[in-house]
């Protein structure tokens, strides 16, 4: 057994809650610019005084139409202004607001409200009221929905202009840090999602020491972050916390088709986002090169990028490979760093691993990701690279007030100020979780002599062929999706005479593919069962297969009609993919790759 503790810097029993945020930093820089919201084609900026204002107008709001402390108000909206608006005066009313997926299905929000007992929620569009309408007859506690392109919230601040602000003060008075501060239910990938309980606590004194530990990220001059991760989604939710605490200028974007021009004329300095993203920025760029004729001007600023960083690692960087880095600087990757506003030079990681090819390639660029872990029930980040103790390929060291235990059979285990208070009404749950104190995380994982932590499995996940050799799949599957080619794809195997894997094509980057490799004749909907293809993702499994042992290598494949996506109900909202429904609605291809 292995452990890993690292001490508090801000102490957890300070005073105030997620509610006394605003006031606070209205109080210590009431100009400070706190949130840049969307305004027409640009930004129109909010002062921290301003955003105080707003957050205790719809608070008092809240309160003149009912809602109790401890009252529960579910919150249904893509990623917006008004989103963390709502978040803090739900909070500085003594609510307790819960997240919800925009694209939830009627069935998922009425389970998520019915289990959370909310009285009330808060929805974006007349398109949620009606998927609302659907399942209302299963919530007898719902008596309010407010829509904020209804203008809803302008209307509960009006309500609430003659409730005192002595009443909105005892309200966050009645809370402390050990207050239930939301629910925020699990993603399902292993069957109904459970409302984990996250306290204010939790919350704030992990963003309190976080911005400690990385300072040259969210507290140098002018730090800025364009949020565009759903907020319903735990790491966006936490870092929508860090920024207000750290005083960072902070930014809202939903649709993933104009983040590039949100990067742009927003210009943050930092972002966050899962591995898919960064693969798919990657791909772009190399796609983009392929296709104006500069492929291998890409594969070389690539290489040197990489060589670059691994040489950082070692100690020296030669001085041929100072000079490609800097001339490939000007030709490549400052075009690259444009492309995301010119400003940034920090990225945070989570959710998924992101490989030692993308941490060394983006660091090469001048974008250093800081890769960091954590669940649901950790409020996020539990780990984290800071940017001056960082070991690409791992997951960092422990945050501080968080320990780290890799148990005998190598199971992740943590126990801190992050830790979840419990499943809500499943105390069951609850225990089988959370044992002595400990958090068991289901993760398979290791702790280097550093701290560092390293993700090598999951421990549900890890098959077992018929000749008894253990094989984590996220390792060939990460390599597998690192192909522009591959959008998604599952490696199967579980005692089976050995792994194969599932691959699905990516048709947004197929035709730049296709066009660059002579096959712009071919139809999409073709492509699959083309031996070019297959030849091509055959490549793809070969150098997948060079980071396992031979026991552990791919030897079939097959590619499917169509994609994983969350519409198809193959992945949830974060994206993780749902092993059991894939392996439920696929059975007949797993069966054939093994000749029935």
């Amino acid at each position: 057994m292995h452990e890993k503790s690292m001490p508090l810097v801000l102490p957890a029993t300070a005073p105030g809650t997620l509610g006394d945020l605003p006031t606070r930093l209205a109080d210590e820089r009431p100009d400070r610019v706190a949130f840049s919201r969307r305004h027409g084609d640009g930004w129109q900026d909010v002062s921290s005084a301003a955003f105080a204002d707003e957050v205790d107008a719809l608070a008092k709001g809240f309160i003149a139409a009912g809602v109790a402390p401890g009252d529960v108000v579910g919150i249904l909206s893509c990623t917006r202004y008004e989103w963390t608006l709502t978040d803090f005066a739900l909070w500085a009313a003594g609510a307790v607001p819960v997240p919800i997926y925009e694209t939830s299905s009627a069935d998922q929000v009425a389970w998520i409200l019915s289990d959370s007992g909310a009285v009330g929620v808060v929805v974006e569009t007349e398109k949620h009221v009606a998927s609302l309408d659907r399942v209302r007859g299963d919530l007898p506690a719902l008596r309010h929905t407010w829509v904020i392109d209804h203008g809803d919230l302008g209307s509960l601040a009006r309500d609430g202009a003659d409730v005192d602000d002595a009443e909105l003060g005892a309200r966050r008075e009645g809370l402390d840090r050990d207050s239930v501060a939301t629910v925020i239910y699990t993603s399902g990938t292993t069957g109904r999602p459970k409302g984990v309980e996250l306290t204010h606590g939790n919350f704030l004194t992990l963003a309190e020491n976080t911005a400690e530990e990385i300072h040259q990220v969210v507290r140098a001059p002018g730090s800025s972050t364009l949020l565009f991760l759903p907020l319903a989604h735990v790491f966006a939710r936490f870092i929508e916390v860090l920024a207000v605490a750290a005083g960072v200028r902070m930014g809202h974007s939903s649709d993933l088709k104009t983040l590039m021009a949100d990067f742009g004329s927003f210009r943050p300095t930092f972002i966050l986002a899962v591995p898919r993203v960064f693969e798919k920025i990657y791909n772009s760029a190399e796609s983009a090169a392929e296709a104006g004729g500069k492929g291998k001007i890409f594969a070389g600023a690539a290489a040197a990028a990489i060589a670059w960083s691994e040489a950082r690692d070692a100690g020296s960087v030669p001085l041929g490979l100072r000079v490609r880095h800097t001339v490939f600087d000007k030709l490549v990757y400052a075009r690259l760093r444009d492309a995301m506003g010119g400003q940034v030079r920090y990225a945070v990681s989570g959710g998924a691993p992101l490989g030692t090819r993308l941490g060394h390639f983006f660091r090469g660029i001048g974008v250093t990701i800081l890769e960091g872990y954590g669940l649901t029930e950790t409020t996020a980040p539990a780990t984290v690279n800071r940017p001056d103790a960082m070991r690409i390929g791992t997951v960092g060291q422990p945050l501080p007030g968080v320990d780290v235990r890799i148990a005998d059979d190598g199971e992740i285990c943590l126990r801190g100020v992050n830790v979840m208070r419990g499943y809500r009404g499943n105390p069951d749950a609850t225990a089988d979780a959370v044992r002595s104190g400990w958090f068991h995380t289901g993760d398979i994982g290791e702790l280097d002599d550093a701290g560092f932590l390293r993700i090598t499995g999951r421990k549900k996940e890890i098959l077992v062929t018929a000749g008894g050799k253990n094989v984590a799949p996220a390792v060939l599957e990460d390599r597998l999706r690192a192909h522009p080619l591959v959008s998604q794809c599952i490696v199967v195997g579980d005692g089976k005479p050995f792994i194969a894997a599932l691959v699905t094509l990516d048709e947004e980057m197929y035709p730049g593919w296709a066009a660059t490799h002579g096959l712009e004749g071919l139809p999409f909907a073709k492509a699959k069962d083309d031996q070019r293809i297959r030849d091509e993702i055959q490549k793809a499994v070969d150098d997948a297969n060079t980071a396992v042992s031979k026991a552990e290598s791919i030897r079939k494949f097959v590619i499917l009609d169509g994609d994983f996506t969350e519409e198809s109900g193959h992945l949830t909202p974060s994206l993780k993919l749902k092993r059991n429904v894939v392996m439920r609605d696929f059975g007949d291809e797993v069966d054939a790759l093994y000749g029935g």
